[in-house]
C-alpha cells in the first residue's frame, strides 16, 4: 500500500513547503488507484484524464466551481510546471492544484 513517504520527496521538488501529513491526505484520498503504476500518474497528453483531474479533484474533492475553462487553465499550468518529468507523478499532481486554489489546509 502506498503512503506519503513514497511521493514526498517528489512533491517537495516543486513545493518545498509540502508536509508528509497533506501529502498522506491526498495518498489517502487516492487510495487503491496508486496500486497501478499508470493509474498514479497523469497523462497531460490525454483529454479524458484531464477531465477526470478536473472533475474528481478539482469539483468533487476541492469543492470548486470555477468554471471548466479556468479549471482546465490550472490544469494545464500544472502541465507545463511538470513538463520536464517524465512521469506526472499524480500526488504531486494533485498536491500543485490544491496549492494553487489555497485548497491545501481542507485536505
Amino acid at each position: 500500500m502506498a503512503n506519503a513517504a513514497d511521493y514526498i520527496a517528489d512533491v517537495q521538488k516543486h513545493a518545498p513547503e509540502a508536509t508528509e501529513d497533506e501529502v498522506a491526505k491526498i495518498v489517502k484520498h487516492l487510495g487503491i488507484a496508486l496500486r497501478s503504476r499508470d493509474a498514479s500518474l497523469v497523462s497531460c497528453s490525454d483529454p479524458s484524464e484531464l477531465a477526470r483531474v478536473r472533475e474528481s479533484w478539482l469539483k468533487k474533492k476541492l469543492a470548486l466551481t470555477d468554471a471548466d475553462a479556468d479549471l482546465d487553465a490550472a490544469i494545464s499550468g500544472i502541465c507545463t510546471t511538470l513538463a520536464g518529468d517524465n512521469t506526472k507523478e499524480r500526488v504531486t499532481f494533485y498536491y500543485l492544484l490544491a496549492k494553487h486554489y489555497g485548497k491545501i489546509a481542507s485536505l
